[in-house]
């Protein structure tokens, strides 16, 4: 398995190498180049996985069997959760896709669906007003844009 690892950090590298490009794509910030803008974070992000991913080249786990069982499975239908969530997040808006999604994946986890899903309508209602008036970046409203804040 450790040519299966070093293949998959090779793939993680040119990955974070198109990300980190993508990001530097960004148009410079109001305040100049010192300033926090819409690059830092995806920047971030991809020094993060390159650093991953040169970590999985140089030592890669042994042992490590795919897991065909049932967790197998629940991984495939969180990255299906996560590729769906990304595609719905413009016309559905933050707020009801994340909650979806966050509903989605605690309830594969094991929670009660009732509870799983308030869970995920908090979590997108807390963190929605967190970017919105804390940081007073804009997310998408999507269904809810009769609800524009000012």
């Amino acid at each position: 398995m450790a040519f299966n690892d070093r293949i998959f950090g090779i793939l993680l590298i040119v990955l974070a190498v198109a990300y980190g490009w993508g990001a530097s794509q960004f148009p410079e910030p109001f305040g100049g180049s010192e300033s926090i803008g819409p690059d830092t974070f995806p920047t971030l992000l991809a020094v993060v996985l390159g650093l991953s991913s040169l970590y999985l080249i140089v030592r890669p786990d042994p042992d490590n069997a795919w897991p065909w069982s049932r967790t197998g499975i629940e991984l495939i239908v969180a990255v299906i959760v996560l590729v769906l969530y990304a595609m719905l997040l413009e016309p559905l808006g933050f707020i009801i896709s994340t909650t979806l999604a966050v509903g989605t994946l605690c309830w594969r986890m094991g929670a009660a669906p009732l509870r799983a899903y308030l869970v995920g309508a908090v979590a997108g209602v807390v963190v929605f007003l967190l970017f919105s008036f804390a940081l007073d970046l804009a997310l998408p409203l999507g269904l809810l844009s009769f609800l524009e804040v000012s």
